[in-house]
C-alpha cells in the first residue's frame, strides 16, 4: 500500500508541475483572453489538492 500511494503521489506532483507550467506559458504566449490558462489553473488546484489527500494518506499509512 505503500509503495502504491508513493507512486501515487509522486505521479501527482509531477502532473501539478506540469499542469503549472502549461498554464504559465498561456499566459505568457496572452493570445486572446486566457479563459485556457485560467482552466488549468484551477484544474492545478483540484490536482494539487488530490495530492495533499493522498500524502496525507501515505503519512497515515507509514505511521501505523
Amino acid at each position: 500500500m505503500k509503495i502504491l500511494l508513493t507512486v501515487l503521489v509522486a505521479i501527482g506532483m509531477l502532473a501539478t508541475l506540469g499542469t503549472l507550467f502549461a498554464g504559465m506559458l498561456g499566459m505568457a504566449r496572452s493570445d486572446g483572453s486566457g479563459e485556457r490558462s485560467n482552466l488549468l489553473m484551477r484544474w492545478r488546484v483540484v490536482i494539487q489538492g488530490i495530492t495533499l489527500v493522498l500524502f496525507a494518506l501515505l503519512l497515515a499509512v507509514s505511521r501505523g
